[in-house]
Order: structure tokens, then sequence, then C-alpha cells
């Protein structure tokens, strides 16, 4: 940073600046859970305020971080894979798979944002902590209203597989908790441990159990195989929680033997419908979705369909090549197409071609590695259960929304930038990274 953007005495535009993107981050949070538009307007607006910080103290050096640079080679690929140039055979998805791709950078640029200026301050990220942590109690106190009564606070029934729609009106709980249970949870059982006594132990090891408890009764089960995959990460780089992460995994398997009889509609999409769909996967939409972007790959190896190219290409029978077993002629048709193939690898693949999945990788690495550095010899909580939020958005073998999707791509990538401002920003003092 400049010392014009750092100094003691920065200009009023500054201020009036840094304080609108904060107050829009701040912001982003509440409104990812039940106003995916708006959210859309804060993020432009906090990355607005970034750019014109950059321009007015000439400070352009953020543009040169190196995970930022393997995403500045993403989106330029992306943008020229998308290109509509039907003689080159790009494009296929047209002028909104263009547009798609060049507003794709709204997303790289706020989460550089969060990492060089807006959460600069321990105080500003602690802000946004409790923000993020009252927006996982929202959903959690929900899901267990529901559980209990068969309505949310709205009135609004279960799924129509009985899974916990928390405070929606469908049953999208699962992605989002997923991701926002972690940061909520982790510090404050790390912070419990830190007091001497059994019961300040028995009160760590609640909140761990009552967080997979919760993920659990939601009734989603990648959002459930998730949160155990970053339970496990936790339990890796912090050693004082690894018991207390023992035991939610042993109370989680319990509730789960125990589901027929609490929680028989779980215990149904948990186990006896996820049993089956694995047993048959190449038949599921899943594997069917994951055929045709095979296909699409091999016949689109270098520049994809573009951004979107999936919404489009998926129709065309021009793709409509076997399931994976063989069993299903056509892959199943039109009738099992859907806007993305549900997998965040294929679609870098389907979108850009094996440069754009190499690219896609690679930038998931670089973010990986920034947020990475240094836990193993200093885990400290909040960082550790950031870069597990981190893995389970990056978890290649899992179904998906689209990356970028709202509200789930507003939560990952607002909790990177944070997790990228945590490491970069210790007690305020700049760290290198």
């Amino acid at each position: 940073m400049s010392e014009i953007a750092l100094g003691s005495n920065p200009s009023r535009a500054l201020v009036v600046l840094d304080r609108i993107a904060l107050g829009a981050v701040l912001l982003t949070p509440p409104l990812l859970l039940h106003a995916h538009g708006i959210a859309e307007v804060a993020i432009a607006i906090a990355d607005l305020c970034f750019l014109a910080r950059s321009a007015i103290t000439r400070d352009w050096a953020w543009v040169r971080t190196p995970w930022l640079l393997f995403g500045w080679a993403w989106w330029g690929w992306l943008i020229i894979c998308s290109l509509p140039i039907p003689a080159l055979d790009l494009g296929e998805g047209g002028a909104r798979s263009l547009i798609q791709a060049v507003v794709l950078v709204r997303f790289l640029v706020l989460v550089a944002a969060m990492q060089h200026a807006i959460l600069r301050a321990p105080d500003t990220r602690r802000w946004l902590y409790w923000i993020v942590a009252a927006s996982a109690a929202y959903i959690a106190i929900h899901v267990v209203f529901q559980f209990i009564t068969g309505y949310n606070f709205y009135a609004e029934p279960r799924g129509t597989d009985g899974e916990m729609t928390g405070p929606f009106g469908k049953p999208r709980a699962g992605p989002p908790f997923a991701r926002i249970l972690l940061p909520a949870i982790i510090p404050w059982a790390a912070a419990l441990l830190t007091r001497p006594g059994v019961r300040q132990l028995a009160k760590a090891w609640l909140v761990l159990i009552g967080g997979g408890a919760v993920t659990l009764l939601i009734g989603q089960r990648m959002p459930f195989l998730l949160t155990c995959l970053g339970l496990v990460v936790v339990g890796l780089l912090l050693p004082r929680l690894r018991w207390g992460v023992l035991a939610a995994g042993i109370a989680m398997v319990a509730l789960l033997v125990a589901s027929p009889v609490v929680a028989p509609m779980a215990h149904y999409r948990l186990v006896a419908k996820f049993s089956d769909q694995m047993e048959h996967f190449a038949t599921t939409q899943y594997g069917e979705l994951y055929a045709r972007a095979t296909e699409i790959a091999v016949q689109h190896p270098i520049t994809g369909l573009g951004a979107e190219g999936y919404r489009t290409g998926c129709y065309n029978p021009r793709y409509f090549r076997p399931s994976f077993d063989g069993s299903v002629a056509d892959g199943g048709g039109a009738a099992i197409c859907w806007v993305h193939p549900h997998n965040y690898y294929l679609e870098a693949l389907v979108n850009g071609g094996f440069p754009g999945l190499i690219l896609f990788s690679a930038l998931g690495l670089a973010w990986l590695a920034a947020l990475g550095k240094g836990l193993w010899r200093q885990p400290d909580p909040l960082r550790v259960a950031l870069f597990a939020a981190a893995v389970i958005q990056l978890w290649p073998i899992a179904s998906s929304t689209s990356f970028t999707s709202m509200p789930v791509g507003g939560w990952s990538f607002l909790l990177l930038g944070w997790s990228l401002a945590e490491a970069r920003w210790p007690n305020g003092r700049r760290d290198p990274i």
C-alpha cells in the first residue's frame, strides 16, 4: 500500500470510499441470504470503491498478486473462448456467454479488494466474523425449528424429499451453511478450550457436535459430506480441537445410525437414496450431466464452449453420447439438461477446454497456498476454519452449483477475500504473501 493509502491523514475521498466499500462488504452476508440481486449490487459497489482508491493513490501493485495472475489468465482465456465467432467454433453460448465471461471479473476484484484494502483493520474483520456467525445461527435456528414443527419461522414447509429448507422456501440451506459453519464455530470452540476446566471442554465439544448435527438434519448429502471433510481439515491443523472433532464425528455417526427413528427423512436422503444413487450413478442425472460434459470436452478440447456454453450445448444432439455404463444410448437426451454440469472442474473444462481447466485448477491451488501459509506452524483457529471452508469450496469430487452463481458463489468469494485478509494483515500488520 502507498503512504497516501495508509498514512495517518488520508484524504476525505479515501475515507469515504473505504467506508462505503466496507459497508457494502458487511451488508453482503445478509443480502446473500434473502436478496441475491442486491448482493450483486453490493459487490459491484465494493469493487468500484476499491478501483477508485487505486486510481486516486496510483497504487496498482495488487494486480500482480501471485494468485491473481492465475485469475487474470483464467479470466482472459474464458473471454477468448466466449467470443461469438462461429467460423472458429468459439462462443456457442452467444453474446450472453461473452457478457458472463466479462463480468466474472467482479469476483476476482472483490477478493483482491478485501485482501488488500477493505479488511486491513482487525476491527473490520471482527465485524465480518460476527455477521457471518449470525448468518450461520440464523440458518441453524430455522433448521432446528423446522425439524421440530415441520415449518420454518415463515411458515414454509420442508422440501419435497423431507430436506430442511432452513429460512428459505426451497431446500438450499445446505451449501451456504456448510461453507460458513466452520468459520462461525471453530474460533468459538477454540476460545472455550483456552479456559481451564472440564465444563469448558464439554462446551467446546458441544459446539462442534451441534454444528455437525444441524448439517446432518438439513438432509442434503453433499453439504453434509463436505462439512465432514472440513472437520477433518480442522482436526489435522488444530491439535487442541482434535478430540473435539473426533467427538463430533462419533456423534454424527451415532445420529446417522439412529436416524431411521429420530430423523427418518434425513436417513432416507443421506443413506438410502445416496446409496442407490452411487450404485446406479451412471444413469442418475448427475452421471448423465457429467457424461454430456465429457463429450463436449472431447469435441472441443482447446476452447470448450465458452462461459454459459453448457447451457446451450447440453441440448445439442451433437453431444448426446451414451451414459458411462452404455445403458442409455443418448445419455438422457435433452431431458436431463441443466445450465451447468454440477461440478466446478467439469464446468471449467466445458467453458475453456483443457487450458481453461488447467488455469482454473492453478488458481485454486494458488488460493490454497496463500491461505495455508504458516498454518502448520501457527494454526490460528479462524484462519484454519477459513482454510477448511476454501477446501470445501474447491474440493473436486463433489456435485455443486455453478462456480460464480449466487448465492453460493457470493459466499465462497466473500470467505476467500476474508481469509486472504486474515493472512495478509495479522493484527493489522502487513504480511507480504
